[in-house]
C-alpha cells in the first residue's frame, strides 16, 4: 500500500492517496470531486473554498492531525484581507496535502448545486398561530397619571384585545418610547403566546399600522439535509422553500458516526453544534432574501429533527444516545429564544418551538410525521415510512400506533455507492433496463428527456452526466433484478451468463455499465457488486424494522403503505416493491406523502393547538427498539434477498414476473460466470 497521505472528500465520500505537497484542488479534480474553480488555481475567484476536518473520524478510517495541510500562505492571507474567509475555510488551490486529511466541500463551492428534495407539500392548515399582530391606540402620557409607556401599552391591549397580561424583553423595552412617539401612540405589536403560556410576550413593535406581515420558519433538520419553509403566519402560505447540505456530514454521514466523533474528539460535540447553527443562519438569510422579505420579520421557528440532531442543535453532547439505554437529555417539547441557539439571522427575540421526541432513536421528525399523517385516526392499518440515513417507521390505526427507527445508512442518499452522488443536476435519477436487449435508458436531474430521446445530449449540456443519486441506484438495482441480470441473492451475473457485454469483470465480481462518458472526459458510471450489497443492507434494515412493528401488532400484512420524505416523491412504488424495501401490498395502496416531517413542522408553526395535540399523541405511541429486539436480525437476514427470501410478495407477483437466474452455482460468486473456486479447508 502507498505511504502517500489519504484524502477523503465529503459529502461525496470519494477518497485517494496523493503525494505530499499536492494541492487539494488537484486531488479533487483527479478524483472527480465536485469542487469549483474558475481562476486556474491562482487564488483569485475563491470558488474552491474547502473546510478541513481535524481529529479522529472512525467512520472514514482516518485520523487528521493539525498539520495535515500546509500552513496558511500569502495568497490566502491576501484574499482573507480583501474579501474575507469564514473561520476554518481554506482555498483548495493553495492548501497542500501534508498528511491524512478529511476535506469538506461546502455547497457554495460545488459546481453542481445540491437539489434538496424536501419541497413544501400542498396542505390545508387551520390557521391559529402562536404569534399574531395587534394594532392598538395607546394613551399618551399624562402628568396627572404617572404610569409608564409599557404599562399603558399593556392596558391598551387588555382593553382593546382582551389580552390580560404581557411581558417584554429588555432589548425591546429600549425601543418602545421612540416607536410610540413616531407612531403618534398608534402602534402594531407582535405578540407570542404558546399553548402553555399564561402571559403573552411582545416580540416586536412598529409605529402605526404594520402591513408587511409576520413570518415563521418550519425547519426539517435532517442528518443529510436541512430544509426550511418560510411561511406567512397570517395566511399559512409558503413564501419560499430552500435547503442546504448539513455540514456535519464531514464528521460522519450517519448518526452513530457523529456520536463516535463526539466520543473520540474532546469538544467534537461543540464543533458539530457550531457547524449546524451556522448553516441554519445561512439558510435563514438566503430564504429571506429569496422571498424578498426582511429577516427581522421572522419571529418564530419550529424544528423537527432526529434525537442526535436534536441534541447537537441544543448544544447537548449526544454520547448517551450512542449506547443502551439510549437516554435522551429531554424528550419533551421545548420553547426557547432564538438567541439561545445562536440564531442571529432572524429577529433576535424570535421564539423557537421544538417538537417532542418519541424515544432515544425516534425523534421529533417522526413526531412531525405522526402530526401530518395522523395514523392514530386511520380506519385501516397504515405503515408510514420516512426514508433517509435513518428511517423512521410508524404503524397504526385507531386502536394503537407503534414506532421504530432503523439504521438504513447513507446508501439511499447516493453515498457509499461507487458512482454515487447527492441529488444535483447531471445525476441519474431514474433508469429502465430492457429485459431483452439488456440496454439501459435513463433520466438525469435537470433534464426531462430520457437518454434515448432526441435532444437529450443538447439538453443535458456541458455539465453532462455526473453520477447516480439515491433514487437512481434504487431503480437500477430493481431493474437489474427484473431484467434477469441480478439473482435473488443479489449476485450480478457475468457477460457469459447474461448475454450482454455491459456486464464487465471487476476482479472476482462483475459490474453493470450504465454509461461511459470517458471519451468526452466524463465519468464511467457502473453498478458494482459493492453497490448492490450497500443497497441490500439498507433495504434489509428498513424492511426488518417494518416487520418488527407488524410482529408487535400480530399481523402479516398491512392495508396501505405511505412513503414519506424525498423518496416518497421520487421512487416508484413498483421499484420499491421489487427491491423489497417495503412489505407487499397492492401498488395502488402505496402512496407518497412528500416531505411529511416538514409538513408536520408547518402545522405546528401555523396552529398552536397542534402543539398540544402532538404532545398528547407522542405520549400514546408505543416505541419498539430495533437495537435490542432479537428478531430484528432474523428479519434482516431474510430481507437480504431481492425482494425477500421467505415472504412470497403475492401482490407484486400479480404484476411482475421476476426471472430466477442463479449466478452462484458453486456457492460463491466471482468473475467467471458467477463461479468461484471453493476455499480450501
Amino acid at each position: 500500500m502507498s505511504n502517500d497521505p489519504l484524502v477523503v472528500f465529503t459529502p461525496s465520500g470519494k477518497r485517494g492517496r496523493f503525494p505530499v505537497g499536492t494541492p487539494v484542488l488537484t486531488a479533487a479534480r483527479q478524483l472527480g470531486v465536485d469542487l469549483d474553480s474558475v481562476c486556474g488555481g491562482r487564488g483569485i475567484c475563491s470558488k474552491c473554498q474547502i473546510t478541513p476536518g481535524y481529529g479522529e473520524f472512525s467512520k472514514h478510517g482516518v485520523t487528521v492531525r493539525e498539520d495535515a495541510l500546509s500552513e496558511w500562505n500569502a495568497v490566502e492571507a491576501r484574499y482573507d484581507e480583501k474579501r474575507g474567509l469564514k473561520p476554518g475555510r481554506r482555498l483548495g488551490c493553495q492548501a497542500q496535502i501534508m498528511g491524512d486529511v478529511l476535506i469538506d466541500v461546502p455547497p457554495e463551492s460545488q459546481v453542481h448545486k445540491q437539489v434538496v428534495r424536501k419541497a413544501a407539500s400542498a396542505r390545508v392548515i387551520e390557521m391559529d398561530p402562536a404569534t399574531r399582530l395587534y394594532f392598538v391606540e395607546v394613551d399618551e402620557p399624562d402628568m396627572h397619571e404617572p404610569t409608564g409607556d409599557f404599562e399603558r401599552l399593556a392596558r391598551a391591549l387588555r382593553e382593546q384585545w382582551e389580552i390580560p397580561e404581557i411581558a417584554v424583553d429588555l432589548s425591546l423595552l429600549a425601543k418602545l418610547q421612540p416607536v410610540l412617539r413616531k407612531g403618534k401612540f398608534q402602534v402594531t405589536v407582535a405578540l407570542h403566546k404558546g399553548h402553555r403560556d399564561t402571559v403573552a410576550r411582545v416580540l416586536e413593535i412598529w409605529p402605526g399600522l404594520h402591513e408587511s406581515g409576520l413570518f415563521g420558519l418550519a425547519i426539517d433538520l435532517g442528518s443529510t439535509t436541512i430544509a426550511a419553509h418560510l411561511t406567512d403566519l397570517e395566511t399559512g402560505e409558503v413564501k419560499a422553500s430552500s435547503g442546504i447540505m448539513n455540514p456535519q456530514i464531514r464528521f460522519g454521514e450517519d448518526l452513530m458516526s457523529r456520536v463516535s466523533y463526539a466520543m473520540m474528539n474532546p469538544g467534537g460535540d461543540r464543533e458539530m453544534t457550531a457547524a449546524v447553527r451556522d448553516a441554519i443562519n445561512t439558510l435563514a438569510g438566503e430564504i429571506a432574501g429569496e422571498a424578498g422579505i426582511d429577516a427581522g420579520l421572522i419571529v418564530e421557528t419550529v424544528f423537527v429533527c432526529n434525537p442526535v440532531m436534536h441534541h447537537l442543535l441544543l448544544g447537548i453532547d449526544p454520547v448517551e444516545l450512542g449506547q443502551a439505554p439510549f437516554a435522551l437529555a429531554t424528550s419533551g417539547s421545548l420553547t426557547l429564544e432564538a438567541r439561545q441557539l445562536d440564531l442571529a439571522a432572524i429577529n433576535p427575540r424570535a421564539r423557537v418551538y421544538i417538537l417532542p421526541c418519541i424515544a432515544g432513536h425516534v425523534g421529533a421528525d417522526c413526531a412531525a410525521v405522526a402530526l401530518s399523517e395522523e395514523p392514530g385516526k386511520s380506519e385501516d392499518l397504515a405503515l408510514i415510512v420516512d426514508v433517509g440515513t435513518n428511517a423512521e417507521i410508524l404503524l397504526g390505526d385507531k386502536t394503537r400506533v407503534l414506532a421504530c427507527s432503523s439504521p438504513t445508512g447513507p446508501a439511499f442518499e447516493g453515498a457509499q455507492i461507487s458512482s454515487g452522488q447527492r441529488a444535483a443536476p447531471g445525476a441519474i435519477e431514474a433508469i429502465r433496463i430492457d429485459p431483452v436487449t439488456k440496454e439501459p435508458r435513463f433520466r438525469v436531474i435537470g433534464c426531462d428527456k430520457w437518454s434515448d430521446e432526441d435532444g437529450f445530449d443538447e439538453e443535458v449540456g456541458a455539465g453532462g452526466i455526473t453520477g447516480i443519486c439515491g433514487s437512481g441506484i434504487i431503480e437500477a438495482v430493481a431493474e437489474l433484478r427484473m431484467a434477469g441480470l441480478l439473482d435473488e441473492g443479489g449476485l450480478i451475473g457475468s457477460a457469459e451468463a447474461t448475454g450482454t457485454a455491459r456486464m464487465q469483470a471487476e476482479g472476482r465480481t462483475h459490474a453493470y455499465l450504465v454509461h461511459d462518458g470517458t471519451e468526452h472526459g466524463g465519468p464511467r458510471i457502473t453498478v458494482t457488486q459493492g453497490d448492490i450489497r450497500a443497497i441490500q443492507l439498507a433495504k434489509s434494515a428498513l424492511y426488518a424494522g417494518a416487520r418488527l412493528l407488524m410482529d408487535e401488532r400480530g399481523v402479516d400484512k398491512v392495508d396501505r403503505v405511505v412513503l414519506a420524505g424525498a423518496f416518497g416523491a421520487h421512487i416508484s412504488p413498483l421499484h420499491a416493491m421489487v427491491l423489497g424495501m417495503i412489505p407487499d401490498v397492492p401498488l395502488d395502496k402505496v402512496t407518497s406523502a412528500g416531505n411529511a416531517a416538514g409538513t408536520g413542522a408547518r402545522i405546528a408553526l401555523c396552529n398552536v393547538a397542534a402543539r398540544a395535540e402532538i404532545e398528547r399523541v407522542v405520549g400514546q405511541i408505543t416505541k419498539v427498539e430495533t437495537a435490542i429486539e432479537p428478531k430484528f436480525q432474523e428479519h434482516f437476514v431474510a430481507a437480504n434477498a431481492i425482494p425477500h427470501k421467505t415472504d412470497p410478495f403475492p401482490e407484486l407477483r400479480k404484476i411482475v414476473s421476476l426471472p430466477s437466474p442463479s449466478f452462484n452455482t458453486h456457492g460463491e460468486g466471482d468473475g467467471e460466470g458467477g463461479r468461484r473456486r471453493r476455499r480450501r479447508g
